[in-house]
């Protein structure tokens, strides 16, 4: 199992990146950033259901600060939401805003109440960090799932990934009744072997969601990351493999029950295939992104060494030992893809 790993070292955006958000209609000036949200007065500790401290604070602003705050983060929240069209927003607040010091990008989540009938969204403005950008991007571009975020200047600001999360999921719904355990189990395979290929590291069960779909008379399910800090960063290939974290114990274990070693194949096949599908319609853009991603160091150079070592030997392949860069090692385990089974002109 993999053991805790030291707090990650924030990157910054440089400037081939920061040309790749510009194109790719990423980069985009905000009215708030996160400098202004850190003006709070009082911070108060908020506490679940039974009692724990989650280690988020609720804060407080003085009214002249919380006026302005809001009419900026209202505009952000049309930004994510309805491409910056604040007049379809008038009916909406801004409830909270909450801050969380233990997170490696010190969030701030702010909470969004529709006033016509109390329903309520989140989104969050966080330090901008490189390593989380091209994590997040990469989501979009490689797996099921679309992220909506923006950066401007040192400020990221993310779409809330609606889900129960894993550790949750784990505790209160893993043995309900009627509940068709192969789902999951074949989820969680395709989750590992995504995580893998894209080398997003630190996928304990806090750090994904579960996503529950009802489909006619049953229910499906997708595992979604939810952090992305460990994007190509730590230089233990285990670390990249959800299944080695002891916090994912229990999902391993459901899924040995549901699963045969012939059908985990399949899926991870299955993955595999999709992801290179993905490369295939998005090429121009991944390549741009990939590009940047090898320029930069997004790690010391000691686990870019470690990580190479472990992928050659996982897959047999010298070309990883010629990499210098966590950008050219994510490159070269792309390249190992099969090619996607499609006509020529699909």
């Amino acid at each position: 199992m993999v053991p805790p790993s030291r707090k990650k070292i924030p990157y910054p955006v440089q400037p081939a990146l920061r040309s790749y958000l510009d194109e790719f209609s990423r980069g985009m000036e905000l009215p708030v950033d996160y400098e202004l949200l850190t003006s709070w007065r009082e911070g108060f500790p908020i506490y679940d259901a039974h009692g724990h401290d989650t280690l988020w604070r609720t804060l407080t602003y003085s009214p002249t600060d919380m006026r302005e705050l809001s009419i900026g983060l209202r505009q952000i929240y049309a930004l994510l939401k309805a491409s910056g069209d604040v007049s379809v927003m008038e009916h909406l607040r801004v409830s909270r805003i909450d801050f969380c010091e233990f997170g490696n990008s010190q969030p701030f989540r702010i909470r969004i109440v529709n006033a016509l009938n109390d329903n309520q969204d989140y989104f969050y403005l966080k330090k901008a960090d490189a390593s989380r950008i091209y994590g997040l991007e990469l989501e979009h571009l490689l797996s099921p799932n679309r992220m909506h975020f923006f950066v401007w200047k040192d400020t990221l600001v993310e779409e809330h990934i609606v889900g129960i999360p894993g550790d949750a999921f784990i505790a209160e719904h893993l043995n309900d009744p009627g509940f068709k355990g192969v789902r999951i189990a074949k989820e969680f395979v395709k989750f590992n072997e995504r995580c893998f290929i894209r080398l997003l590291g630190d996928m304990r069960s806090y750090n994904f969601v579960v996503d529950a779909t009802p489909d006619f008379e049953e229910v499906q399910y997708r595992i979604r990351a939810m952090d992305f800090d460990q994007q190509s960063y730590d230089g233990r290939v285990t670390f990249y493999k959800p299944q080695y974290f002891n916090e994912n114990t229990a999902l391993i274990e459901f899924g040995k029950k549901h699963m045969d070693v012939q059908s985990m194949r399949q899926y991870q096949a299955e993955e595999r295939a999709l992801i290179a599908l993905r490369m295939r319609v998005e090429r121009e853009r991944l390549d741009h992104l990939l590009d940047a991603m090898c320029a930069e160091l997004l790690a010391p150079a000691e686990k870019v060494r470690q990580l190479a070592a472990g992928l050659t030997e996982h897959y047999h392949e010298n070309a990883f030992l010629e990499c210098r860069t966590m950008g050219e090692l994510l490159r070269t385990s792309l390249e190992h893809l099969p090619p996607p089974s499609l006509p020529a002109h699909a």
